[in-house]
């Protein structure tokens, strides 16, 4: 209780900025074109698309691009999130190539001058572990989920291959680096005061996606279970069935704050409205296609248009919906 209420004052500027984020998330909005998502970039003289903001005392990231990998964003379409403490540094994501990590590392020196102790990986993706040699290097041990480590084992070798295509000259000195440390559930890190939770919480996006729970500041760095200015992907491995009962109990810690793996700080609300009401609803109306005897085709089809306002959903919403008709017309 004693940590809770010291952190009221520092809560108080944040919740103003989220309310403005929820505000501005919940307008419909012109899609960015397809020229605006592959060519913007926030930080030009930077490898960051975006350099680090404050959240809350403690906590910053690099709010990446909402576009898919290019090479005007230098693969920071993801957050780059650390979390400041008085005994060193926790760094969420490697980032996406060697060049991305150093460039990330030189914006949080200049934040603080605690050494990184830690590189946690969300997942097994690209853009979240492949900076992780740059990491070794400084001797810093990278840390992810078991699930995510045999990602990466079997399909960091071609990821690296299709990023040296697209970055060019940016993805020199990347190579694939396997993690340090691997968990299964849970694993905590107590650092300068600061209770840090590595949560796998279960199925979601992609495998070993995993959460960082910081309960005494009751703000969750959520990875790839929560969504909220960009349509979220599904893939050929997501079940989102599965998805949503673990969602149950990511909402169950009760966050104030939500740090998504794409896209600006917010709250429950919008990222519940974006992910959890999405695939609820996208489901519904795929399985009525399938009660009805209905086609792939008819299931591309469905109405998607509420989240049509979101960047990548001319990319990805029929996508979407064919993966989800593969996947639930063999539970009729």
């Amino acid at each position: 209780m004693r940590n809770r209420l010291k952190l009221l004052p520092a809560l108080l500027p944040i919740s103003v900025s989220l309310l403005c984020y929820a505000a501005a998330a919940s307008e419909s909005t012109q899609p960015l074109s397809r020229e605006a998502l592959y060519n913007s970039d926030k930080a030009p003289d930077s490898m960051l698309y975006d350099k680090p903001r404050r959240v809350i005392e403690g906590v910053w990231s690099a709010i990446g691009a909402t576009a898919p990998r290019t090479y005007a964003n230098s693969g920071h379409n993801n957050n780059l999130s650390f979390v400041v403490t008085t005994e060193g540094v926790l760094v969420v994501n490697a980032g996406d190539s060697y060049l991305l990590a150093k460039a990330l590392h030189d914006e949080i020196k200049k934040v603080t001058r605690q050494p990184v102790k830690y590189v946690v990986l969300e997942n097994g993706q690209g853009h979240a572990m492949l900076g992780s040699g740059y990491w070794r290097e400084q001797g810093v041990p990278v840390i992810a989920h078991e699930d995510a480590a045999r990602e990466i084992e079997d399909n960091a070798f071609a990821i690296l291959d299709n990023m040296k295509r697209a970055a060019k000259e940016k993805a020199e000195g990347t190579a694939v680096v396997m993690p340090d440390e691997t968990f299964k559930d849970k694993m905590v890190i107590e650092l300068g005061g600061e209770r840090i939770e590595l949560l796998y919480l279960g199925p979601a996006h992609s495998p070993g996606d995993i959460m960082v729970w910081l309960p005494y500041k009751s703000l969750v760095i959520s990875g790839d279970m929560a969504f909220h200015q960009r349509l979220l992907p599904i893939f050929e491995h997501t079940d989102t069935a599965a998805w949503l009962d673990t969602w149950e109990k990511f909402a169950a810690l009760g966050a104030e704050i939500v740090i998504p793996g794409h896209g600006d700080p917010t709250d429950m609300a919008q990222v519940t409205r974006y992910t959890k009401d999405y695939l609820v609803e996208l489901r519904k109306k795929v399985a009525q296609v399938i009660e009805n005897g209905g086609s792939l085709n008819e299931a591309y089809e469905v109405d998607q248009s509420a989240y049509a306002h979101l960047p990548t959903f001319e990319f990805l919403a029929k996508r979407n919906a064919g993966r989800v008709f593969q996947r639930m017309e063999f539970d009729f």
